[in-house]
């Protein structure tokens, strides 16, 4: 029972985020929002389920399987990828730079915050 419970929040918060982003004309995808919203739900609860824990690790451990209609895209559209290989290459590039960048700087900012600046 409570993987079933686990279960139905999951697919309740992501039915809330997909009414958000539907609701709001917004061009973010609706399960983006539906982690927001359980996001929050969890910070305000202070805990993780149990039924919840049980049904997010058994979804990680099926999660390899979620990358095959990647893969199968990425063949189906090869010629498409070709040619655009370029702008795909300095969007990832600068992207992962990107997000190295703030991640280093959010996290130096907590560690200064904490009083770990000697660490």
């Amino acid at each position: 029972m409570p993987l079933i419970m686990g279960m139905s929040v999951l697919l309740a918060c992501q039915f809330l985020g997909e009414m958000v982003a539907r609701g709001l004309t917004l061009p973010v995808p609706g399960p983006v929002f539906g982690m927001v919203i359980l996001l929050v739900g969890l910070l305000v609860m202070g805990r993780v389920p149990t039924g919840l824990r049980m049904a997010g690790e058994g979804l990680l451990r099926y999660l390899t399987l979620l990358f095959v209609p990647a893969g199968v895209g990425l063949m189906v559209h090869f010629a498409l990828i070709g040619r655009d290989l370029w702008s795909i290459l300095v969007t990832l590039m600068v992207s992962t730079g990107l997000t190295l960048a703030v991640t280093a700087w959010v996290l130096d900012r907590l560690n200064r915050r904490r009083g770990g600046e000697g660490q």
